[in-house]
């Protein structure tokens, strides 16, 4: 039984922290394919394979939305709408959080992702800052990001898993990304014309967080993962996601143009 499932443990995951999660979710699947009744060993394996492929769906729609507002920088040749201040904090949370990229392999999948997210992200910045500068709307992207940078820092230096440069550092991308969407949404609540692939990347940011939060809690479920710096992170950056979502809706279903009240 344990052979027969083992290609579930080895589905496509992908790692956000510095941890061998990927391993230790293939030990764990194994572990289970050992289950004393048969039937809920199969059940749970299937299970645990569902829960991966969950988790890369959540990858696939975190990586289609970077992927997706790149193109239509570089397509229409404008940035008018786009953060600069949120794109450049998701490429500090890029860059910190996966600095194990130097220390050492997970698999192709992990490392590609990892090196997608910060290529593509590099590239947004990029065109928005100097390509088509131009056109970015400096004027609405006010919020305060230092802020968020700074209690970012201080928060990782106070919660941490070890006292070391990458698992502060890592902390620092989980504190930073749950709030690296607010000058976006600052910006849509500050500009009434709002383009809808800029309104979709919000979305299909917030969906990929929702899928993720469905993954941990699975995890800690049936392998009593606990991770509470991502935790508390990830549930506040939903959170914020959950404003926008009540609004989209909203202006969905009245078959409204989509906008943020201010």
């Amino acid at each position: 039984l344990s052979q027969a499932f083992s290609w579930l443990s080895k589905s496509a995951s992908f790692s956000s922290g510095f941890s061998s999660q990927p391993r230790a979710d293939r030990v764990a699947t194994e572990n289970l394919s050992y289950h004393p009744n048969p039937l809920l060993a199969i059940a749970l394996v299937i299970l645990h394979g569902v829960m991966n492929l969950i988790r890369l769906f959540a990858d696939v729609i975190h990586l289609f939305g970077i992927a997706a507002l790149l193109y239509k920088i570089y397509k229409s040749k404008n940035c008018a709408g786009i953060s600069l201040k949120t794109q450049v904090m998701f490429l500090a949370v890029f860059l910190t959080r996966y600095l194990d990229l130097f220390v050492y392999f997970v698999s192709l999948y992990n490392t590609t992702m990892k090196l997608l997210f910060i290529s593509l992200t590099g590239a947004t910045v990029y065109l928005i800052a100097i390509r088509h500068s131009s056109t970015y709307s400096k004027e609405f992207d006010t919020f305060p990001a230092w802020a968020l940078g700074v209690l970012s820092f201080v928060l990782a230096l106070i919660f941490h898993e070890h006292f070391n440069i990458r698992e502060v550092l890592w902390a620092f991308s989980e504190f930073l990304e749950a709030g690296a969407i607010l000058p976006q949404l600052w910006m849509l609540q500050r500009q009434r014309n709002t383009q809808n692939l800029t309104v979709y990347y919000i979305l299909f940011m917030g969906v990929y967080r929702a899928l993720y939060i469905v993954n941990w809690v699975y995890r800690f479920i049936f392998f009593h993962h606990v991770d509470w710096i991502s935790w508390v992170a990830g549930l506040v950056q939903t959170a914020l996601y959950g404003d926008f979502f009540y609004y989209f809706y909203k202006c969905f279903k009245e078959g409204t143009a989509f906008h943020l009240p201010v």
